[in-house]
């Protein structure tokens, strides 16, 4: 035997020793299923619960941090311990991306970038370790959206998650930086100028002061989070939300000049974009179709009138310039017709333009102009296989009573492939559409559920029950009130899971595979609320998928 032939069954014989077992070990153990680490901005069910929920229905695991860490209404988060776990979560076999709220790591939350008292040295130093997560997992792609920080219209309209002084000035402060905004823009009449130095005489100083303060450092927090995408490539994308806003605002002003500061990395790699609820789930699209290597089609189609020149409430935009955004930030492509589109996303404007609230009365279920064109328009899609996604945006905070009614009249509830009605109509178009790119990687199951969720939670709580039992809340005993529950809770609780299980009974068919619900308010407010069914079979699904 030759020295190359002795060398050669050498080798044979220590590949049957070493190598062989090992596959056989490996063949028996189960496969790794592919994880998308995902850390929201809060705990609220639509930020955390409901988006994971879409994503694990087309087959991925997942892995949300433990609630505790998540900020809610009084505990703004732990945006250290989040680090932390992260790190160590990144490391776990089966990662294929994670999609990263900026505001969670850096402020703890949502909330938290808006009360925060951190100083400018802290929230930077949080930003940086970005690049040092990036460094240690590689090959993990980040997706991170983050927030603009928004300018209420009023203290009522802040929910109570501004600074104290924000109730009694949130109206001045509003006008005041409208002002600042339009001077920038297009400058100021004589008497525009008169009043924006009345309102900067009225509003307290060091109001002012913390506010604008907290303000810079947010926006000195984006633009190094700009500033790590274009240096070192941290992030496969970046997304900065546009919340609660206006044509002319704070809010406004700074996302003008952060758009700016990132225009040379290119809508590819970075947007600013209105809205913010939403864009956790759009991430998570982009993510799972980079995954798989899709760009899915999209065919917008808008109500007559106005329609994609809508400028809705709390946006600064036009409605079709939202979606152009949302469709480019979830990884998919705008299509001229419905043929060729994998999505055929329908959305419900107010002919005349305006955005309604839900809880008005206009909204009591009587078709209005534009019901009836809109729903022939789904039921045509629909009658011709096309998958269409509704985004129900006539009204803010809940659905289009009317054009629900008419849709269940023709039997076009399940029909659909994804629905959104909810919040501020940037939330529910940028839902509906990334939930409907996502529905063809579905069973017809997990579809049906997901709009069961939307029609329980836009349809029946956000646009009916809601605003009766908020109506009620002097009738009953304990304290509290519509933004701060306390002592009622559990009235309120009880009084909503009645009304919600009638409206099943009375609305839903029995392909929606719900009898009976227990309605919560896991932020002690009415604003939002977490549905949870009791049908053994459905809840122990539903349940399922949140462990």
């Amino acid at each position: 035997m030759t020295r190359f032939h002795l060398i050669r069954a050498l080798c044979i014989a220590l590949l049957t020793v070493f190598l062989i077992p090992h596959a056989a070990d490996a063949a028996k153990r189960p496969p790794v299923t592919e994880k998308i680490v995902f850390i929201p901005h809060d705990s609220r069910p639509i930020s955390s619960k409901q988006t994971a929920e879409v994503v694990r229905r087309v087959g991925y695991d997942v892995v949300v941090p433990p609630a505790e860490l998540l900020g809610n209404r009084e505990d703004w988060g732990h945006p250290d311990e989040l680090w932390t776990w992260v790190d160590a979560t990144l490391a776990q076999p089966g990662v294929k991306a994670a999609v990263i709220s900026s505001d969670a790591m850096i402020y703890g939350s949502l909330v938290g970038s808006r009360k925060h008292s951190y100083t400018r040295a802290q929230v930077l130093a949080r930003a940086a370790r970005f690049a040092e997560l990036q460094r240690t997992h590689p090959r993990i792609p980040l997706y991170v959206f983050g927030s603009i920080m928004r300018t209420p219209r009023s203290g009522e309209a802040s929910g109570h998650e501004e600074p104290e002084y924000y109730r009694r000035y949130g109206a001045d402060i509003f006008r005041y930086t409208l002002l600042r905004d339009k001077e920038e823009v297009e400058g100021l009449t004589r008497r525009e100028r008169k009043e924006y130095d009345f309102l900067g005489r009225l509003i307290p100083n060091e109001a002012l002061a913390d506010w604008m303060g907290r303000r810079e450092k947010n926006y000195a927090v984006n633009e190094y989070l700009i500033d790590l995408l274009r240096k070192r490539g941290t992030f496969r994308y970046l997304t900065l939300g546009r919340d609660d806003n206006a044509p002319f605002s704070q809010t406004h002003l700074e996302s003008r000049h952060l758009t700016e500061a990132g225009a040379d990395l290119g809508k590819s790699r970075f947007q600013t974009m209105a809205g913010i609820d939403e864009i956790a789930l759009l991430m998570l699209t982009r993510a799972v179709n980079e995954q798989r290597n899709e760009i899915p089609f999209v065919y917008p189609r808008y109500n007559w009138g106005r329609g994609a020149d809508t400028v809705p409430a709390y946006s600064d935009e036009k409605i079709s310039t939202s979606v152009s955004d949302a469709v480019l930030a979830a990884g998919g492509m705008l299509v001229r017709a419905p043929e060729n589109a994998d999505v055929v996303l329908t959305l419900n404007t107010n002919p005349d333009g305006r955005t309604y609230e839900a809880n008005a009365v206009m909204n009591d279920g009587v078709p209005r102009e534009g019901t009836m064109y809109f729903a022939d328009l789904v039921a045509d899609y629909v009658a011709k296989g096309y998958p269409v996604a509704v985004a129900d945006i006539a009204f803010a905070n809940g659905a289009d009573n009317a054009l629900m009614a008419e849709l269940q009249r023709r039997g076009l509830l399940y029909k659909i492939q994804a629905y959104a009605g909810w919040n501020t109509p940037t939330n529910s178009s940028g839902f509906a559409l990334g939930e409907g790119m996502l529905v063809r990687h579905m069973d017809g199951d997990s579809v049906d559920h997901l709009l069961t969720t939307r029609y329980l939670d836009d349809w029946a709580y956000q646009a009916n029950i809601r605003n009766t039992i908020a109506r009620q809340l002097t009738w009953l005993r304990g304290d509290g009130f519509y933004g701060s529950l306390g002592t009622k809770m559990d009235a309120v609780s009880m009084r909503s899971s009645r009304m919600m299980n009638r409206f099943i009974e009375e609305n839903l068919p029995p392909i929606a595979e719900v009898d009976t619900v227990t309605v919560t308010f896991p932020w002690n407010r009415m604003f939002e609320a977490d549905i949870l069914p009791e049908e053994q079979g459905f809840a122990n699904e539903y349940l399922a998928g949140r462990k």
